[in-house]
């Protein structure tokens, strides 16, 4: 590991979990624990649970879980190492260097200092006789060299290793280019430029640091119109939100999400300073959560052409139970000298109707309701008694799915009204479809009920038990040794080879070891050495209930059964008697511990 282990189990015991996670969630105390609403997915009612007692999390939802590492490695998308340091930063404590906690901080600033020397490399070349293409482009989008300069926009030279030679010849190596996805590998053994002929947009962090980029093809080139950075140390596409290192100071009171950087950087330009973007790639549950953490209220403003609106629908669906409110604005037909439609995004609007025009349209932009039903009626032609029967169709599902009673008779009501029917009529309707959608919901529930094993497996495929019944009490053993680590010494003859489960042979490995160490077992002390998974599985064999007294026995109740079922796989001759015994005791102990 690369902090010593002393440290983190000091960490550990000073950082007191309810506190840390408090100061990012709102909870609640409910008998031993502390309740909320859970931070790593979209809810309504609170399933997120803090044990003070276990020092640990989980949400009965999602199934996430861990110790307070875990946690802050969550929250604020960060590997072991820097979440050890912003805790130890919050305890006033000073992380101690090793050799290896030495290199991979050496690793990462190497790879922060490259992308920020590429950064001003592409800067510097469009400033140049180079770069003169780019700059007449970025001119035609009419964007200003002021702009161009805040967003750090650069030019990509029209050649094959222009980039890897500037580089390399401030002492970067061609690993360390291709770590930072600036270079690719030849077949010959050399490396060329990833990005050759591009604009070139920096795209920075919330912290301040150059992660990666994004580009556009110019004009008359061949290839993706827009290329990024590949998935890196740094860059993670997917939790990253371009231009929010600028929209988190906005003062205005939302957060414009668009579908182009170009957009953001137009909009930005014209005053609105709370536009960002996802980095080409869809929105996600994790972006909605980084957003949330920005702001309260996001409007969607995507392009006005049928595959912008078929991402606008989409994107609500994402956001419909995430904790903002969310607006739509929807941006003006255009349409050509022949008077046919025409795509329009923001940049175009705001070049051609200015930054008033696009200040009245968000300020009128609508609610997600009332677009969902706006768009309905755009689709359906209500002259027709087929058309008023798809419309309303499909209105019921749409308001049936709003959890609050008001605002399912105050669109209902809507609904009803645009198709010339009673309030009533559409209210009963509603009534029907959520009735049916319940008892269709609790059938499929039954069904799971009667596959227990199923229920029984973990949620990530890739730590599925081949063997429930031995799984079942590996899982015993290691949740009683976590919450009583002094049955260490009473664990006999069970060896990490009569488990069935890989993980749970690791995590006992691993306890024995810490054991002997004189480390602390607390999970929270093991989120260097487990993945986000498999802490999340572990943190849910914890939470599992198991009886205070008798565990001593119970203990010897799991390991018979790990050791029967052992046998039974080795094809060892096993006493019918023993193990009738052992199912009759799993049998008694099904949704718990076992008994004499």
């Amino acid at each position: 590991m690369a902090i010593p282990e002393q440290f983190i189990d000091d960490l550990v015991a000073r950082s007191d979990i309810a506190d840390v996670v408090s100061s990012y969630v709102h909870l609640t105390r409910k008998g031993n624990n502390l309740w909320g609403l859970c931070p790593f997915h979209n809810e309504k009612t609170p399933s997120f649970s803090v044990s003070p007692d276990k020092q640990i999390y989980h949400c009965f939802g999602c199934g996430k879980g861990g110790g307070v590492i875990s946690f802050v490695m969550e929250m604020e998308n960060l590997p072991f190492v820097d979440a050890v340091k912003l805790l130890a930063k919050r305890e006033g404590l000073e992380v101690p260097e090793t050799g290896e906690n030495e290199a991979y901080r050496k690793k990462r600033t190497r790879l922060l200092e490259l992308s920020r020397d590429a950064a001003r490399f592409y800067h510097e070349y469009l400033t140049g006789p180079g770069g003169q293409r780019v700059r007449d482009y970025i001119a035609q989008r009419q964007i200003s060299p002021r702009t161009a300069t805040r967003f750090g926009l650069g030019a990509a030279p029209d050649q094959w290793d222009a980039l890897t030679k500037a580089m390399t010849a401030k002492g970067y190596t061609k690993l360390e280019l291709m770590d930072a996805g600036l270079a690719v590998a030849g077949k010959n053994g050399g490396i060329y430029d990833k990005f050759r002929a591009r604009l070139m947009l920096p795209v920075i962090d919330v912290r301040g640091e150059v992660v990666g980029f994004t580009s556009r093809i110019l004009p008359g080139e061949e290839g993706a119109k827009y290329l990024n950075t590949p998935e890196t140390a740094l860059f993670k596409k997917g939790r990253l939100i371009y231009a929010l290192n600028f929209a988190k100071n906005t003062k205005r009171p939302n957060l414009v999400l668009v579908e182009g950087n170009i957009d953001v950087i137009t909009l930005h330009q014209a005053g609105f300073d709370n536009v960002v973007a996802t980095m080409g790639t869809a929105l996600t549950e994790e972006h909605a959560r980084i957003l949330a953490r920005y702001t309260k209220e996001l409007v969607l403003c995507y392009d006005n052409d049928t595959a912008g609106k078929q991402s606008t629908d989409r994107v609500l669906n994402i956001l419909k139970n995430a904790n903002l409110t969310v607006r739509v604005l929807q941006l003006p037909n255009a349409y050509d000298a022949e008077g046919k439609p025409v795509k329009q995004d923001p940049d175009d609007f705001i070049k051609k109707f200015g930054p008033a025009a696009f200040e009245k349209c968000l300020n009128g932009s609508a609610g997600q309701n009332d677009y969902r039903l706006d768009s309905l009626l755009s689709r359906h032609d209500l002259s027709s008694e087929e058309g008023r029967l798809a419309y309303l169709k499909e209105a019921v599902v749409t308001v049936a799915a709003l959890q609050s009673p008001i605002e399912r008779e105050i669109y209902g009501n809507k609904a009803a009204a645009a198709a010339g029917i009673s309030n009533s009529a559409m209210a009963q309707e509603i009534a029907r479809y959520r009735k049916d959608k319940t008892w269709q919901a609790r059938k499929r529930q039954a069904k799971k009920d009667l596959t227990p094993s199923v229920q029984l497996q973990p949620k990530a495929r890739e730590l599925r038990y081949e063997n429930i019944r031995s799984a079942r009490a590996e899982e015993g053993v290691i949740r009683l040794l976590l919450l009583d680590p002094g049955l260490l010494d009473q664990t006999g003859g069970l060896g990490p080879e009569q488990f069935s489960s890989p993980l749970l042979a690791k995590l006992y490995v691993l306890l024995q070891q810490r054991h002997s160490q004189g480390l602390s077992l607390q999970l929270g002390a093991l989120s260097g050495v487990l993945t986000p998974e498999e802490m999340s599985h572990i943190t849910g064999i914890v939470e599992q209930p198991e009886s205070p007294t008798n565990r001593r026995q119970a203990l010897r109740d799991y390991i018979a059964i790990i050791q029967t079922e052992a046998a039974i796989r080795g094809g060892s001759d096993i006493d019918p008697l023993l193990a009738a015994r052992d199912k009759f005791r799993e049998k008694k102990s099904y949704g718990g511990q076992p008994h004499e």
